[in-house]
């Protein structure tokens, strides 16, 4: 680029003090109000950062070494990066902001680093995992609006571990996806399966990842779940899931998944139950009911949460597509 062309004020003497709107003001040109807005909010607080803790060089290099090792590790298998969120309580914060949900609505919580687009699609009443060691379950569950309407042909993406508390990606000698799978709900809004009862596991804890819980006294679990994705045209897209009640890390999930609303019993088929889905009677059984909020429903929501906080912040902005920018006008 010509230099004559920035546009921009020459930069003063760089001091500890300047540096941040130096910065800010040659990021200032981007015609995208969205990006300028967050990459603005990032440098400041990064900045911040680094002058309130009077961040050292080697603390720095020690920095950026590490997010070199978290990258160097990832996989297609292994979203190590992803982990890195999850530990961080970013990935549930970042959801349950752009994912509102009010009182009656199915609330999310994090994707993980399983999950998988090579699951096969499977009939109601189908066998989801092969796994013989695992306590059989059987899974019953509705899909409804906010309104109580049953919703049809929903896509459901469904995953979880088998019973040593390993996903099939982690097997080196696996021959194919199990113990995940695609449904679709039915006329009624209704889907079932069979499927093992989850059982709590450990994240992978042999990186970087793994190095930073030890250091901070953190233990690598998570409370025994069952991973559920909801995907249809006109529904806000919904990525959940199902926690056992009581698991001796309900109240300690590595990566702060688990809510109280997604808390569940594993009950017993009653003689009704076990006919109607030719299980034996008080065989280990899974029911929830989840609701979806439609797009329209969460934009209005995202919307009105995304005004309260910048109102609450003091700041001047307007809100496009649910997201806060400077109002400059």
């Amino acid at each position: 680029m010509d230099p004559s062309q920035v546009g921009i004020s020459s930069m003063k003497n760089l001091t500890t003090e300047n540096i941040t709107e130096n910065v800010l003001q040659i990021n200032s040109r981007c015609s995208d109000a969205r990006m300028k807005y967050v990459l603005e909010r990032l440098v400041h607080h990064l900045h911040e950062f680094a002058r309130e803790t009077r961040l050292s060089s080697n603390e720095w290099m020690t920095g950026l070494k590490f997010l070199k090792e978290v990258g160097q590790i990832s996989s297609d298998v292994r979203q190590e990066f992803i982990l890195l969120s999850d530990i961080l309580g970013l990935s549930i914060l970042v959801d349950s902001i752009d994912h509102p949900k009010p009182k009656g609505s199915t609330e999310g919580t994090v994707l993980g680093p399983f999950h998988t687009q090579e699951a096969d699609e499977m009939t109601h009443g189908g066998l989801m995992s092969h796994d013989t060691q695992g306590e059989p379950l059987l899974v019953v569950c509705t899909l409804k609006d906010m309104s109580g309407k049953p919703i049809q042909d929903v896509k459901i993406d469904i995953w979880e571990t088998d019973s040593s508390g390993h996903y099939d990606v982690q097997h080196a000698d696996r021959d194919g996806p199990d113990g995940r799978c695609i449904m679709r709900s039915d006329n009624t809004g209704v889907f079932w399966f069979k499927a093992i009862t989850p059982v709590p596991y450990p994240i992978p804890h042999d990186g970087p990842v793994g190095r930073l819980l030890k250091k901070l006294h953190r233990h690598p679990y998570r409370p025994a779940h069952m991973h559920f994705m909801f995907e249809k045209s006109g529904y806000d897209h919904l990525v959940t899931a199902l926690y056992i009640r009581n698991d001796p890390y309900e109240t300690s999930d590595a990566v702060f998944g688990v809510k109280d609303s997604l808390v569940v019993d594993i009950g017993k088929a009653s003689a009704e139950v076990a006919r109607k889905y030719d299980v034996p009677e008080r065989h280990a059984l899974l029911t929830y009911d989840f609701v979806l909020m439609t797009d329209d429903e969460t934009s209005s929501l995202r919307d009105q949460k995304s005004r309260e906080a910048m109102d609450k912040l003091g700041r001047k902005v307007k809100i496009v597509d649910g997201l806060p920018i400077p109002d400059l006008d």
